[in-house]
């Protein structure tokens, strides 16, 4: 950049009205020189853009001259073409984006605009950074580059020959080469690896030295306050796109000999369906798309490789449940006729229910066995050392990655403020650090009044979320009321479907429906508003806007997703009374109440829909609407599809990549890894589940990214950010909540305090320890003369003499000096619940500290190649240049002395 480059500013006079997006429009605007860096206001020039035809050469990445490669483009619409707007409005936009273009080039960037093919109104703007321009700003970003390659012997794991099997052939995919790097210098530029200055910048790191630059580069003042960013322009719809080029077409390589065909050998070796069993390419996905992007490939990448062990596990469980379903004595005794067909149950709600046969719930009863059984308890346990496993397993990759991509010791530059922020700094305060004045878009009480309006308005959302949980519930009560009037309640054994179709089933199944329904238009509804919320708030950078979202979305979709699961694990049937007196809901629904067998088996239900639709869905939403998207846009340009088309408006017809980037990838994760790891003592297939979906994910997310989206801006990234301590979150209730799901939704506990305590003397009649007369001892005994008027049922004719009925719970029977009391029964197993919760807990917790003790975050191999590195940088930024000072300082005392020398030298005649 040459010392006569400078500025173009537009001064901004007036502001008249404001567009639906919160920019403010400006209708009059004049051009007024600002001088920058000292130049004088007579020095001054607009500068343009060169303007060229296409080459019709549709896979070129360069200019027409095919020496200087395009790093980015930037896509407008022909102010003089566009009879939508008025006039004036035109006009003002053309002069930002003049005066924007102008600044660019005056920052050394190289600019080529050609018309677009297929509609004469678009212009692309293509976006060349030159040598000095790279090597300037990859200093100022502290740019790792390669120093030289890298000399340490690695050893080959004793499974690589097994991991061989999946990885992608190294003769399509050729591994990267490792360096050691050190950050970029220009003075210091022999000292590094440069064999070619055409590829020394990667066109990753090419596009994001552009991107920084595009970021800041200034085109408007108003007020003192200068307008920057190519986010602004886009936002004010003064430039339609902003985006680097793909490399090629994704499903042929480019007719370009020169062109490595990297999008191309991702659709084939990642994407593609083919390739699902392959290990992912994780090195070209970085260099394609960047460390953000690569980290969080990696990362699901390293989680579905870890469902593999819990799946296994979670799996050979539910089949140790499923063999030993057929010696499960408490159901043998549900469905036996002489026990289960002899034990009449009261009704579960008032009048509209009556009294109902135990032998209804037979086949219940055997799917209940195969998820309540020792097993669960086995890989309950194992879950809360395997999340313990993954984070610190996942730490050590990570610092791996952060070492391999450059990220170790990466210095987060400081952000530029948002736009949106910038443009409502209208207020002038004193910074406490610099002491220099500054805008800012509020003052302290205003900002405390948003953030009071933001925080009330999250609650209100999460208030809204359990009204419709409370919503579900009234739905329960009352359709419970009318399946019960409808449905059988006995079994005669000729009607196969009255084994199934139960009052307690069709109700859990509706419901768990309809909950899924809900969750998902209330998710929809909530993305924007919480959007909504966050705009409002006005954080200053982007990663303040992205931890804001995260938490608002990450709170919302907690409750949303996990609220149902939690009221049948942890309230549903445990505040019911007894029929005699049973306890009513908002004073008119009387409480559900538990199969006899509990209501794991309905949380498995809720469990199973909820997380299967969720994958279902989100699969199909991810794949199926971008590529309708396209299809409609396509169709759309099919009369002119005769054409060549250049690669830059190939890739403009392509979906725009969000704001948000894989945030809502991120989210999607996260919320899996919570039905995984907080409920997985229910339901120990979900991480089966989870590794199916996950493997699916993965192809879905990098097909999306290569085939249907535009090229990303490659970002740097240390780790997964926010999501690493939530997770961590989510590990630690998880193990609360498996033990309490143990303790007080299965019926492990009583049936073990039976076994061990109530089946022998003195509180039992069997000569040894059993199982049999477990289901006679958990039922306890009501009179129904003792009922209430206004829930006293209509006996059927098949009732008969009956005096007593049967219901779930621990008390003492009618006759008795403490009727319808908790009986010893009841306060040994609420004793044993609580034993058995702060046992689990405090050992998988002290289990927890010791794996996370005994397992470095960074491996000892890792640590060598740190080190190694430093020294190779202090040895080759340092030493030599102290070597080449001692040189030169040595010819300069040479010379002092050989001037000295010559001087004092005496003269003889």
């Amino acid at each position: 950049m040459s010392a006569e480059n400078q500025d173009v500013l537009l001064e901004v006079e007036e502001e008249e009205e404001e567009e639906e997006d919160g920019e403010v429009v400006l209708e009059e605007v004049e051009q007024t020189i600002v001088p920058s860096y000292g130049t004088a206001p007579d020095q001054q020039k607009l500068h343009t853009s060169e303007w060229a035809e296409f080459d019709q050469k549709p896979d070129s990445l360069f200019f027409n001259d095919g020496q200087r490669r395009i790093d980015f483009v930037l896509v407008y619409e022909d102010e003089s073409k566009n009879e939508n707007r008025k006039k004036s409005v035109n006009k003002k936009q053309k002069r930002k984006r003049q005066a924007y273009e102008s600044n660019l080039i005056s920052n050394g960037l190289q600019l080529e605009a050609t018309r677009s093919v297929l509609d004469e109104k678009l212009i692309f703007v293509k976006v060349h950074a030159p040598w000095e321009v790279l090597c300037t700003y990859a200093e100022v970003m502290h740019i790792k580059l390669p120093l030289k390659p890298n000399d340490l012997r690695t050893r080959d794991s004793a499974f690589n020959w097994f991991s061989r099997l999946f990885r992608v052939d190294e003769n399509i995919i050729k591994p990267e080469q490792e360096f050691f790097t050190a950050p970029f210098e220009k003075a210091r530029l022999s000292d590094f690896y440069i064999q070619d200055k055409d590829i020394f910048f990667n066109p990753a790191t090419r596009s994001r030295i552009v991107h920084f630059i595009l970021s800041r580069v200034e085109y408007a003042v108003r007020d003192n306050v200068k307008k920057f960013g190519i986010n602004k322009l886009l936002d004010s719809g003064i430039y339609k796109a902003a985006f680097p080029l793909h490399d090629s077409r994704f499903n042929r390589r480019s007719e370009d000999s020169n062109c490595p065909n990297e999008r191309y050998l991702l659709y084939k070796e990642w994407a593609h369906p083919r390739s699902i069993y392959k290990l992912q390419p994780l090195d070209l996905v970085r260099k394609y798309y960047g460390e953000k992007i690569g980290i969080y490939f990696a990362w699901l990448g390293f989680y579905t490789q870890m469902l593999i062990v819990a799946a296994v596990v979670g799996l050979a469980c539910f089949l140790y449940g499923y063999i030993t379903k057929d010696n499960c004595t408490w159901s043998q005794e549900v469905c036996d006729p002489t026990i289960g067909g002899n034990i009449i149950m009261c009704p579960q709600c008032d009048r509209e229910c009556t009294y109902w046969n135990l032998t209804i719930t037979c086949e219940s009863s055997k799917k209940l066995c195969i998820f309540d059984s020792f097993g669960t308890l086995v890989f309950a346990v194992f879950m809360g050392i395997w999340v313990t496993l993954f984070l610190e397993f996942w730490k050590r990759r990570q610092a791996e990655l952060e070492y391999e991509w450059d990220t170790v010791e990466f210095l987060e530059q400081e952000e530029h403020i948002r736009p949106e922020y910038e443009a409502r700094c209208i207020h002038v305060v004193t910074n406490e650090i610099t002491q220099q004045e500054e805008h800012v878009p509020y003052t302290a009480c205003g900002k405390c009044v948003r953030m009071t309006f933001c925080i009330s308005a999250v609650f209100f959302w999460i208030l809204l979320i359990v009204a419709s949980v409370i919503g579900i519930i009234v739905y329960r009560l009352s359709v419970f009321l009318v399946f019960s009037a409808k449905l059988p309640r006995h079994i005669n054994g000729t009607e196969a479907i009255q084994k199934y179709l139960t009052p307690q089933a069709a109700t859990s199944v509706t419901a768990s429906i309809i909950s899924f329904i809900i969750i998902m238009i209330l998710n929809i509804i909530y993305e924007k508003v919480a959007i909504m919320i966050t705009d409002f708030e006005l954080p200053r950078t982007q990663t303040d806007y992205e931890n804001s979202l995260t938490m608002k979305m990450f709170l919302f979709q907690f409750v949303n997703y996990y609220s149902s699961c939690f009221y049948i694990a942890f309230f549903k049937g445990k505040f019911v009374g007894f029929p005699g007196d049973p306890v009513y809901w908002l004073g008119k629904y009387r409480n559900e109440e538990c199969d006899p067998g509990g209501c794991l088996l309905e949380l498995t239900t809720q469990l199973t829909i909820i997380m299967g639709g969720k994958a279902i869905w989100n699969n199909i939403q991810e794949v199926l609407l971008p590529w309708v998207k396209n299809l409609i846009g396509r169709c759309c340009s099919a009369a002119r599809s005769e054409k060549t088309i250049p690669r830059w408006e190939q890739d403009y017809h392509l979906q725009p990549v969000g704001k948000l980037g894989l945030f809502y990838e991120y989210l999607e994760m996260v919320i899996q890894f919570g039905f995984v790891t907080l409920f997985v003592a229910s339901f120990p297939l979900a991480p089966l589940l989870a590794l199916v979906n996950n493997l699916l994910e993965i192809r879905v997310d990098a097909w999306k990214i290569t085939t249907q989206f535009r090229r990303m801006v490659p970002q740097k990234a240390q780790d997964i950010g926010a999501w690493q301590p939530i997770m961590q979150g989510i590990a630690i209730l998880a193990v609360v909540t498996n033990a309490m799901i143990i303790a007080f939704t299965s019926d492990m506990i009583p049936r073990l305090v039976y076994y061990w305590s109530f089946s022998v003397p003195p509180y039992g009649y069997h000569s040894s320890y059993t199982m049999k007369g477990y289901i006679n001892n958990t039922l306890s005994v009501f009179d129904i003369s003792d009922f209430k008027n206004e829930s006293k049922p209509i006996p059927l004719p098949w009732f008969g003499n009956q005096t007593t009925c049967r219901y779930r719970d621990f008390r003492y029977p009618p006759g008795h000096q403490y009727q319808y009391e908790h009986n010893i029964y009841y306060w040994h197993v609420i004793a044993a619940k609580l034993s058995f919760i702060i046992v689990m807990e405090h050992v998988i917790y002290c289990v927890k500290f010791i794996v996370s003790y005994v397992i470095p975050d960074v491996s000892q191999k890792t640590k060598s190649k740190i080190k190694r590195e430093k020294y190779l940088t202090q040895t080759l930024l340092h030493e030599n240049h102290l070597k080449v000072m001692k040189k030169n300082m040595g010819k300069i005392a040479d010379r002092i002395w050989q001037g000295a020398d010559g001087t004092f030298r005496p003269k003889f005649d």
